[in-house]
């Protein structure tokens, strides 16, 4: 093979909006495999639809009916595995983890369901949901979800708008996007997520004592800076004017809260 023709390759698919992977010697890989986000914006596109409670649903049980569906989700994930992450650029790095945590959600669901909550998914006696269980491997790593939003996310990325790309299958997590995540439009959909978030009641609820917040905000609280006061700035960043208006106020925190319940059509 032409030395030149691995970057030609990269060149022409990443041209096509498609992350391409090197094989630098490692097995498992192929040269120029593109990731194939085609497959999983069709699948998502089929099955995600938004409620009259403007919440992003997955018709799980018409999916999981659906054999060939589901096998073309179970190749997407194995084609992700296949990646070698290291040659992305940061953002298609970030869109990479995004859409493999959020295809392997909707995968661990559809083999379970039906199920009221992601949480009665047990791997082991002791399991509360499904996120410690090593289901993954990526550059000859066993990955978990957990490992995925904890250690590659948030460690590596720092960013707390990761928290709005990612889906747990519930109703109080921030949507399901009906696409997948792509590097060249990364930001401005990490955006579009946050205000979508910020501003629906499960991601802040005016009450006459206060306001009532996402657990996400709690569990994750040095994410968003830590304190009330940053807490607080994070969503002003991303409100909309009625509660831009209520945040100029300073109103206090008086609870947090959080709806497990499956994000089922």
């Amino acid at each position: 093979m032409n030395p030149a023709q691995p970057d030609m390759v990269r060149r022409s698919l990443l041209g096509l909006g498609l992350a391409a992977l090197a094989v630098g010697g490692r097995p498992g890989t192929a040269l120029g495999a593109p990731v194939g986000d085609a497959a999983f914006d069709r699948l998502l596109a089929r099955y995600v639809r938004t409620g009259k409670d403007g919440i992003n649903r997955v018709d799980y049980a018409v999916w999981r009916a659906a054999p060939a569906d589901r096998e073309t989700l179970g190749g997407y994930i194995r084609t992700l595995q296949a990646v070698w992450p290291k040659i992305l650029s940061e953002k298609q790095r970030m869109a990479f983890w995004i859409n493999l945590y959020n295809a392997e959600t909707l995968r661990v669901v559809l083999d379970a369901y039906p199920v009221r909550s992601i949480r009665a998914i047990r791997p082991t006696l002791v399991s509360v949901g499904p996120w410690k269980a090593k289901t993954l491997t990526v550059d000859g790593e066993r990955l978990s979800l957990d490992d995925i939003e904890n250690r590659i996310l948030r460690g590596g990325f720092g960013d707390p708008r990761i928290h709005y790309a990612l889906n747990c299958a519930s109703l109080g997590c921030p949507d399901l996007m009906a696409r997948t995540w792509r590097g060249d439009t990364l930001a401005v959909d990490l955006d579009r997520a946050a205000r979508a978030y910020v501003n629906h009641p499960r991601g802040v609820r005016i009450t006459p004592r206060g306001l009532v917040l996402s657990s996400i905000y709690r569990w994750y609280r040095t994410d968003f800076g830590g304190g009330d006061a940053a807490i607080l700035a994070h969503l002003a960043t991303f409100a909309d004017p009625s509660l831009r208006a209520v945040l100029d106020s300073r109103p206090g925190i008086v609870g947090y809260d959080y709806d497990w319940s499956l994000n089922d059509v």
